[in-house]
Formats: C-alpha cells, sequence, structure tokens
C-alpha cells in the first residue's frame, strides 16, 4: 500500500505527537483517533428531549396546516376558473 505526505500546522503536529503511543506510528495514531471518532448516525436516532419533540411536532403541525391551506386555495382558485368556463360556455 502507497504513502501520501500531508501538511500540518506545526501545533496541529505536536498535539498529535502529545497523543501518540510509545509504539505507535503516525499513521496507527491515526487509524486509532478516527476509529474513536467514527459516529454512527443510528447510536443516536430517535433521542430527542421531550421539549425538542414537542417543538418538532409543532412546527409539523404547523407546516401541514399551512400547506393544507394552500392547497384548499388552489383548489377553489381552480373550481372557480372551471365554473367561470362553464358559464362562458353556456352562455356562448
Amino acid at each position: 500500500m502507497g504513502t501520501k505526505t500531508i501538511g500540518i500546522r506545526e501545533d496541529v503536529y505536536e498535539r498529535l505527537k502529545a497523543r501518540k503511543r510509545e509504539d505507535e506510528s503516525f499513521t496507527d495514531l491515526m487509524n486509532r483517533i478516527l476509529d474513536e471518532t467514527t459516529v454512527d448516525w443510528r447510536e443516536g436516532f430517535g433521542t430527542l428531549s421531550e421539549g425538542e419533540a414537542d417543538e418538532l411536532e409543532q412546527i409539523v403541525a404547523d407546516s401541514r396546516d399551512q400547506t393544507g391551506k394552500g392547497l384548499s386555495a388552489r383548489q377553489h382558485e381552480a373550481l372557480d376558473e372551471f365554473a367561470d368556463r362553464e358559464t362562458e360556455d353556456e352562455t356562448a
């Protein structure tokens, strides 16, 4: 397997060096750090606090109401336009 050279700031290098174990290469260190910080999104799934859940539920309800009102308005406009066309056709 090949290697890559990367550039990092000196302060970051010092922080990495401080975390590096005596028997560990920098590659081993980076692997260890990356393994420790790998997050599985499923671990925290569904863990809203009660307040957050209530707030989200209210936001969804408000969004549904707005969507429903917009749909209703468009339906009424379409029905009015259809009725106007029928009236025009009857008078023609």
